[in-house]
């Protein structure tokens, strides 16, 4: 049974440094390697984890080198995809010794498990914090598809191609979802589409197909759907989510980070 992890939004800052002023985000990212490290005994062989984009606050080399510092004590082997607040160049120096990540170009890639495959798109537009995918990313995903046949897939990209009613977010999701449906389109296998930048968990169906956003490591962004609210963030847990591949389905489940009392047997229930 397939299996793989799915966090976001790590925003990882400069040591001595914390994001916005407020969140430490490299010890939210500690406790969220921790919590995976503690969650293999439970949930069974997780075969990957996936980092729905936003590795860094500004995409530096310090950065990304201290991303990589507390992510060397993950139990799992992990893949990435960028988000806006990242930068090509800084990330692929970073993960120049991998095999998955591109030498040029968008920061694309598919891996193959039993029950599915997984495929990571680049949405990031530099300079800017909406994102869209290019004509290049858009055909590679295509071809893909095509050599995939109706396999089961799960397609990682950091910005959504849907509204969640935060305007300030929305206003930043990706600009060609009408391009990405089109790709999509007449594909006879399974697809889910998982997602960040949002900060949130919020489902929804695009295309047709279930599109999960997950929440990020350390902080949200504020759930308010008022027309003026401006951008902000609320510190509220952070989480990731399970997807595995379960009675010729996938199924998604949302963990919370952190360690919590329990677990208690159900007194008298048989």
């Amino acid at each position: 049974m397939t299996k793989i992890l799915q966090i976001s939004d790590t925003h990882i800052v400069p040591h001595g440094d914390l994001a916005y002023d407020k969140v430490d985000t490299a010890a939210a990212l500690s406790e969220t390697v921790a919590t995976i490290n503690r969650l293999r005994a439970q949930a069974g062989p997780i075969d990957l984890v996936i980092v729905t984009g936003d590795l860094t606050e500004h995409g530096s080399d310090a950065e990304y080198g201290r991303f990589l510092e507390i992510m060397a004590d993950l139990e799992l082997p992990f893949r990435a995809v960028p988000g806006n607040h990242d930068r090509r160049g800084p990330m692929r120096s970073a993960f120049e010794t991998t095999g998955w990540m591109s030498r040029q170009g968008d920061v694309n890639w598919q891996t193959d498990f039993e029950d599915f495959a997984v495929v990571g798109l680049d949405s990031l537009e530099e300079g800017q914090a909406y994102g869209t995918l290019a004509p290049d990313t858009l055909a590679w995903l295509s071809g893909q598809l095509v050599e995939l046949n109706g396999k089961p897939v799960i397609i990682a990209l950091h910005h959504p191609p849907f509204a969640t009613g935060i305007q300030a977010m929305d206003a930043q999701n990706l600009r060609n979802a009408n391009e990405l449906e089109d790709a999509l389109a007449g594909y006879s296998g399974e697809i889910r589409l998982i997602c960040g930048h949002v900060h949130r968990s919020i489902a929804g169906l695009f295309a047709g197909r279930f599109c999960q956003i997950c929440q990020g490591t350390s902080h949200a962004v504020t759930l308010d759907q008022r027309s003026d609210a401006g951008n902000s963030l609320t510190v509220e847990p952070g989480g990731m989510m399970l997807h595995e591949w379960r009675g010729g389905r996938f199924l998604s489940h949302l963990i919370p980070v952190g360690s919590f009392p329990g677990p208690y047997p159900f007194l008298g229930v048989r």
